[in-house]
Order: structure tokens, then C-alpha cells, then sequence
């Protein structure tokens, strides 16, 4: 038997095949082969057609059920992982309004500002442990007051995920996790926040029925398994967002485990049971994939988003010539430190980590009689990993000391300059293991349509592929390099 993932990114939409017994991937594809174009129509908006992430789909399946040749008779489960903090809006006919607000859009800001402060800090923060602030129920509100016209035809809200389950089963549901990270859900009284919904104006129909993260949530139908090459009937048993889903595919589900990823973004996820939060919104806690109200399990989670698309901005733009490896392989010769270059990465939508700030990326020190291209790459990716070290000082706030973080071998963990940096820089044991997000989907879709009994089941074929220990040689310098970084930080 098989199972398939689909991760659909801001960068790209993956998909993975898995095979069940045996706990390895047969395929995978991604579309665009290039980065999916991102729309900004003013600046700080970000949006993406729907459309596109289904036309992606259907490409990168094509590519790994002709290249696989698997009978698709035996696929039993589809899981989907999802940009998280996305808006898609339809109609009573299941029609996209409007393309969608995703995840480094800053436009609702404002409106989530203002539900902290007259809902009241200390119930947002106890009851949804985070502020309003710019995730989905805000830019909802944007919606209602900027494009009345569209508000007023909108009769479900979906995220990228919940779209994407849509059309393959025809039925509109949501998970408590994927409300938590709307910034709808209240874990006090384990529903959906009325007060927010009252707040806002928002009618609770426009919330599609709740499912569990893993059980059957809905069965591709006879019309688009045709338009698939798939078999109708096929379980879709599993989703969630793109980082709870990331900690899942490397087995991070209990308290004290750690996941990163360093793609567009970057994130480190870490798991609690306590109701923690951040007092000023740095960092967010969500509902884990395995999360339930007798046995909570919360994530914990720092994003960065200025992480790899500022390795991609420098590829195109400055080292247009060499590939990454070929960018690691020059910037290897610098020490690090980077003879006193500090780049600073905020240039891709306001910052949670710095209270909604988005002072834009920037070049400290830069001296024109001795750095060089290769200075600059490598800054560049020290800069990432001292962001990432900035965020994890709060988590620890909430709980979460890092010891040992595991990560895909993928992306940014894939330049030995940035894993060893943030080893040095954190102190932290950091493991690589092959596994990606459609993936860890394809996973948890298996276990969420009963193909396997366990989730621990589900992950003893889970590969180690690297151990990097902190560099005690590099500590000093690094550290010095951070603390004047962090000073200079606006």
C-alpha cells in the first residue's frame, strides 16, 4: 500500500509517494521548478492564486506516478501539509473570491493591533495564547472593511490546506490545530473564540466543520480522481500546517523535542504541554498535530521570515552565476565571523520575533578595502542563524530550552556554513534526517486512515543522515560576532 503527501509551500508544491510497508519514499516531484511567484500589488501584500497551487499539484503528481509506475490502485491515503496564516475566501458555490492572503502579507497589522488592545492582552494571551496580530482572523477583518463587496459573498473561509482538501473531497472542514494558528480558537474553552468572532463581525458559519488532524476527513471523489489519475474513494486523513507538520516528519511530538526548518522562512518549533506564551507575541503557540484537550500537546513556534529567500535574493542578484553549493564553497574561505560583516535579515514582511517591526534587511560594517562577494555570502547566513539564536533566547521565556534540533536534510541545513554557525552560535546538538514535509504528510495520512497503528509505528523507518556538534574553536568569536549583531539590531 501507499500513501501520498502534498506540501503545498509558498515556494513550491511537493508531492511524495510513500510506501507503507516499508517506510521509505518510492518518488517525489515539486512544481514550479523555480520559485512560485509571490504577487504584491502594494507593498507589504502578499498574495497567491489558489489556482496555482492546484495547477502545481497536479504537475508534480503526474511526474511521480509516471516516474514510479505504482499501481494507483494501492494508493489508500492522501495527507497535506500547508502554508500556515493563509486566508482563502469562497463563495456559496465554492468559488475563490479573491486570491489569497498568505503568510508574509503585513497589511492586517493594524487590525489585529487593535483587537489586542480592546479585547484585552491578558485574554487574548490566556484564552488564544497569542495576540490577533496578523494571521488569518486579521486579514479576514481586512477583507471586511477594504472589500466590502467581496465580505459580503464570502461564505467560508479556508487555509491554503483546507482549500486544497477541498477540492480533492468536495467537503469543507478544518482542524482545531489549523484554527489555533488563525488565531480562532480558544483553549480555555476549547472552541471557537465567540469573543473574537464578536469582535470582528464575523458570523461563525463562515468556519467549516472541525475534524481531528489525523482521521478521515473527507474521500477524493469520482471527478477530480479521473482528473488525478487517481482512484476515487481515497482517504484524505491527515493535515496541517507547514511547521506543526515539519515537526511531525521528524518525530517531534512530546515535550522538551525540537524542529527547524530554513526554507522562504525559517522556523524552530518546539513542543510543550504547559499553556505558555510569550507576553509580547515574539514567538506563538499553536496546537500541535497531536495536540487534545486532556492531553495537550502546544507548539511553540519562531519564524523568521527572511531566511532562505535572502539566500535566493543573493543568488540572483549579487552571484548570479554560481549555484548554492558553489556560493557555500566561496563563502568557505571567509572565517567566520566574517571579518566583522553583519547582515541582517528582515526583508521579507514584518517581523513577529521583533513585535511586527519590519525594518528591511541590511549590510553593518561594510568595508569596501576588505570584504569581498564572499563576506557577503557569508554573512548572509551567519545573519539567518543569528536570527534564529535571537528567537530562541524567547523561547526559552515559554519554556523551551534547546539542546538538540532536528531538521530535514533540505534547503539551508543543507550549506555546511549555516548548520555549523547555528550550532556554534545555540550550542545545540543539531540532527539531520531524510524526510521532507509531503513526506511526514504521507505519514501521517497513513496512520490518520489506520494503514499504520501507531504514530511511533509510522516513524521507525525515520533515517539519520547527520550529527553536527557545536565548533568549541569557533564559540568565542561567534558569540562576540552576535552580541554586536543583536546591539545593532533595530
Amino acid at each position: 500500500m501507499y500513501s501520498l503527501g502534498f506540501d503545498i509551500g509558498s515556494s513550491s508544491v511537493k508531492v511524495a509517494l510513500l510506501d507503507v510497508k516499508t517506510g521509505k519514499a518510492i518518488d517525489s516531484a515539486f512544481y514550479p521548478k523555480e520559485e512560485m511567484a509571490i504577487s504584491s500589488p502594494q507593498p507589504d501584500w502578499a498574495e497567491q492564486h489558489p489556482k496555482d497551487w492546484w495547477a502545481n499539484l497536479k504537475l508534480a503528481l503526474k511526474d511521480v506516478l509516471t516516474d514510479s509506475k505504482v499501481d494507483v490502485t494501492q494508493i489508500k491515503s492522501i495527507g497535506i501539509s500547508y502554508q500556515m496564516h493563509g486566508l482563502v475566501v469562497v463563495d456559496k458555490e465554492g468559488e475563490v473570491l479573491r486570491p489569497a492572503i498568505i503568510w508574509c502579507d503585513s497589511r492586517a497589522i493594524p487590525y489585529g493591533n487593535a483587537a489586542f488592545e480592546k479585547l484585552g492582552e491578558e485574554h487574548c494571551l490566556s484564552h488564544m495564547l497569542n495576540s490577533p496580530g496578523n494571521f488569518t482572523a486579521s486579514k479576514l477583518k481586512w477583507i471586511k472593511e477594504n472589500e466590502p463587496e467581496v465580505f459580503n459573498q464570502v461564505d467560508k473561509i479556508m487555509l491554503p490546506g483546507d482549500y486544497i482538501a477541498y477540492r480533492l473531497t468536495g467537503d469543507m472542514v478544518t482542524t482545531k490545530s489549523g484554527l489555533s494558528e488563525g488565531i480562532f480558537w480558544d483553549f480555555q474553552t476549547q472552541s471557537v473564540s465567540k469573543e473574537l468572532l464578536d469582535y470582528y463581525g464575523f458570523n461563525e458559519s463562515v468556519i467549516p466543520a472541525i475534524k481531528d488532524t489525523f482521521e478521515i476527513q473527507g474521500r477524493l471523489t469520482e471527478e477530480v480522481a479521473k482528473e488525478l489519475n487517481l482512484t476515487a474513494g481515497v482517504a484524505v486523513s491527515y493535515r496541517a500546517g507547514d511547521q506543526p507538520n515539519n515537526a511531525l516528519s521528524l518525530n517531534v511530538l512530546n515535550p522538551g523535542e525540537v524542529a527547524a526548518t530554513a526554507g522562504t522562512s525559517g522556523v524552530v518549533y518546539g513542543v510543550s504541554d504547559q499553556l505558555k506564551y510569550d507576553p509580547k507575541g515574539r514567538v506563538n503557540t499553536f496546537a500541535h498535530v497531536n495536540h487534545s484537550n486532556t492531553d495537550p500537546r502546544l507548539g511553540v513556534l519562531l519564524c523568521i521570515n527572511g531566511t532562505g529567500i535572502l539566500n535566493s535574493w543573493l543568488r540572483k542578484n549579487v552571484a548570479a552565476e554560481l549555484d548554492y553549493v558553489q556560493m557555500n564553497e566561496e563563502a568557505s574561505v571567509v572565517a567566520p565571523g566574517s571579518n566583522g560583516l553583519l547582515f541582517f535579515p528582515f526583508g521579507n514582511g514584518a517581523e513577529r520575533v521583533l513585535q511586527n517591526e519590519n525594518p528591511g534587511s541590511s549590510l553593518v560594517n561594510l568595508n569596501f578595502n576588505h570584504h569581498t562577494r564572499a563576506h557577503v555570502i557569508r554573512a548572509a547566513q551567519e545573519g539567518i542563524a543569528f536570527s534564529f539564536k535571537f528567537g530562541m533566547d524567547v523561547m526559552e521565556l515559554t519554556g523551551i530550552e534547546t539542546k538538540v534540533i532536528k531538521a530535514g536534510k533540505a534547503n539551508m541545513f543543507l550549506s555546511p556554513i549555516f548548520r555549523q554557525t547555528l550550532a556554534d552560535v545555540t550550542g545545540s546538538t543539531i540532527e539531520l534526517y531524510e524526510t521532507d514535509g509531503a513526506l511526514g504528510a504521507a505519514r501521517g495520512a497513513a496512520y490518520g486512515a489506520g494503514l499504520y497503528s501507531s504514530l511511533s509505528e509510522a516513524f521507525d523507518s525515520l533515517t539519520k543522515v547527520g550529527v553536527i556538534e557545536p565548533n568549541k574553536e569557533n564559540e568565542a568569536t561567534l558569540k562576540s560576532t552576535y552580541e554586536e549583531w543583536k546591539s545593532k539590531l533595530k
